[in-house]
């Protein structure tokens, strides 16, 4: 018997035919039905928006793809107002019965994936099987978290009594959840990174507002479908889309709002923290801040092995994943070499409409990020950097429409500040090193640390576990050198400046930020 297709980032490279046919015909389906407007979803409805905005799809800039809330601080207000009004029954409603509304907006996901995959590559640009592996993780997500919930009894656990004669005395610790939880999300993963902390508040008996990314507005919206028609009662979920000054800043200061959870920018989850921490007591904050990603490439590594891990990871969603590789360091005796099967890949890449089957690379989510690789590719040719691949925005044909980059490759002196800079496009900077070691103190020296990864021998291998400093790590991978991390597979979390708990997405220790413990001893 034919074992069924499990999709995620490590098997989405072969999928069987019908997931093709599938997201095609999801795929016209939505086409014919955009332009619409959509609003905010707060107390359990839609809401008209006192303002909307228009969203445009980076594949090309002709298709509107809606218009889309542009929230106030009033519909905020009404936002965190109808959480707070909620959390009390829903704290109160036994896990159990929160975790079978919860594992019915999984399975509504589930038979969504491919509509919702359609929106979400429209929205942000990503190909068919990211897109599809991103809308399935979030199923998995729900999923996961309502498992976790309930092996874990609910986080309430029987301590041994006192040793009291005369009198018994129990004891026993209970998590319990926090109240309002607020919810940012960036524009790169809208759906998951978005659904992947809701599902985790909710399972743990908090309420929810969230804000999605200007960029991204449509995705939160599918979600929100979802939980509404799984039944999840009035203001335990709530949405607003809008920018980070006028939504996101009245979040972080709401005297409601008891933790956030944020995934984004260095400056602004730190910005976040500090906020949350300055109050009249430190609040919660759950803040994964990207990463300035590395591998190192050792001179026993399977270099045709490393060219197609680094490529998959280095230009994957156009270099936009937070745990994108950015940084390469290989041994100077197989640089040459290594060099020559990257430069063959990167021709291999097909750019272009990334919800055709045959493209591969999509454009840049905006048009920021379209300038910025301009800038940075004019720096490398002012100075002695050497460009080995790509280095120009792609504007032919069918592409100038659009914000199409191509994959560059590009030898950098160490000196170069952008060896620094989390430049969030598909660029990939080399150095040569003399040995591993010196890759090893480079890899480590930014302070961030989310994802890093080697090619080497077992022994390299080994040393690698012992030396590196990051979050996530993954050895000899060709599925992607610092990128593919699955819930229930690889839990995902950075240190240092990459993450402020040093706990992981979807791993053991990921409900328990939620929630605060509670001791309870009871003398009868």
């Amino acid at each position: 018997m034919t074992k069924p297709f499990r999709l995620t980032y490590s098997t989405m490279f072969a999928p069987p035919e019908q997931v093709h046919t599938g997201f095609e015909a999801a795929l016209k389906s939505v086409k014919g039905n955009l332009g619409q407007s959509y609003g905010h979803y707060i107390n359990g409805e839609m809401v008209k928006a006192e303002r909307y905005r228009e969203k445009r799809s980076p594949i090309n800039q002709d298709m509107l793809l809606g218009r889309f809330g542009d929230g106030t601080h009033d519909e905020t207000e009404m936002a965190v107002s109808a959480a707070s009004k909620a959390w009390p029954e829903w704290r109160s409603t036994p896990y159990h019965e929160r975790n079978k509304i919860l594992r019915k907006a999984a399975s509504l996901i589930e038979e969504r994936v491919y509509e919702i995959s359609a929106a979400v590559a429209l929205e942000v640009g990503k190909n068919r099987m990211e897109a599809l592996g991103e809308v399935q993780e979030t199923a998995d997500f729900f999923t996961i978290y309502c498992d976790d919930f309930e092996n874990n009894k609910g986080f309430d656990h029987t301590l041994p009594n006192d040793p009291l004669e005369g009198f018994k005395s129990t004891n026993r610790s209970v998590m319990k959840p926090h109240g309002v939880w607020a919810v940012i999300t960036p524009f790169n993963f809208p759906f998951a990174l978005a659904g992947g902390p809701v599902a985790a508040a909710l399972v743990t008996g908090n309420t929810v507002v969230l804000k999605g990314a200007t960029d991204t507005p449509w995705s939160g919206i599918m979600l929100a479908q979802c939980l509404h028609d799984a039944g999840l009662p009035q203001g335990v979920f709530n949405l607003v889309n809008g920018s980070a000054s006028n939504v996101g800043q009245v979040l972080v200061e709401h005297p409601r709002v008891a933790g956030i959870t944020f995934t984004g920018s260095y400056k602004a989850g730190m910005h976040i923290y500090r906020s949350l921490a300055a109050g009249t007591y430190p609040r919660p904050c759950i803040a994964e801040m990207g990463g300035k990603n590395a591998t190192i490439v050792t001179r026993s590594a399977d270099l045709d092995r490393a060219a197609m891990g680094i490529v998959r990871s280095a230009y994957g969603l156009s270099g936009q994943k937070c745990s994108a590789l950015s940084r390469l360091y290989v041994d100077e005796t197989v640089a040459d070499e290594l060099i020559k099967k990257l430069q063959a890949e990167i021709a291999r890449i097909r750019i272009g409409d990334p919800t055709e089957r045959m493209n591969w690379m999509g454009p840049v989510a905006n048009a920021a990020a379209y300038d910025n690789f301009a800038a940075y590719c004019a720096q490398f040719k002012s100075n002695d950097a050497v460009i080995l691949a790509g280095g120009e925005q792609a504007r032919e044909g069918d592409l100038a429409n659009g914000f199409y980059c191509q994959p560059t490759l590009v030898e950098l002196p160490l000196a170069h500040p952008l060896w620094e800079e989390e430049m969030f496009v598909p660029i990939l900077s080399l150095a040569r090193v003399p040995n591993r070691e010196t890759a090893m103190e480079l890899t480590n020296a930014p302070d961030q640390g989310l994802t890093a990864g080697i090619y080497g021998s077992e022994g390299d291998v080994r040393w690698f576990l012992d030396n590196v400093e990051a979050g996530v790590i993954y050895a000899n991978r060709p599925q992607g050198a610092t990128t593919g991390a699955w819930p229930g597979y690889q839990p995902f979390g950075g240190w240092k400046g990459s993450g402020s708990t040093g706990k992981a997405i979807a791993s053991f220790y990921y409900l328990p930020l939620y929630m605060r413990e509670q001791s309870q001893t009871i003398v009868e």
